[in-house]
């Protein structure tokens, strides 16, 4: 967990995710293409740093692999004023849940 950053765990990034809420995949298009939660978007951390506010609406769920790379992005949201929460665990966490993933191999 980042103390200065908001987190959420896979099971509530499940529960936001069918009332709407957007997800912003922040890893390669690479990665992102391997696999990555339903409906995410993809918006790479460096593109993404480089316009935070214009990236990403507010309310957004960002997420990595791991959790690493969709903290500081959510700490770079949070700078611009976009209210914007990390997923913990990242798509590992996701994956290891036992949830499906679009793209690569299930």
């Amino acid at each position: 967990m980042n103390p200065d950053v908001r987190e959420v765990t896979v099971e509530q990034l499940d529960a936001a995710r069918s009332t709407g809420t957007e997800v912003i995949d922040v890893r390669s298009p690479q990665e992102y293409a391997q696999g990555h939660v339903p409906g995410a978007v993809n918006v790479p951390l460096e593109e993404l740093l480089a316009a935070p506010a214009s990236a990403v609406p507010d309310g957004a769920h960002v997420v990595c692999q791991s959790g690493r790379r969709s903290a500081e992005a959510a700490r770079a949201l949070q700078q611009a004023g976009v209210a914007a929460v990390s997923v913990a665990g990242g798509t590992a966490a996701w994956i290891d849940s036992g949830r499906e993933i679009e793209g690569g191999k299930q």
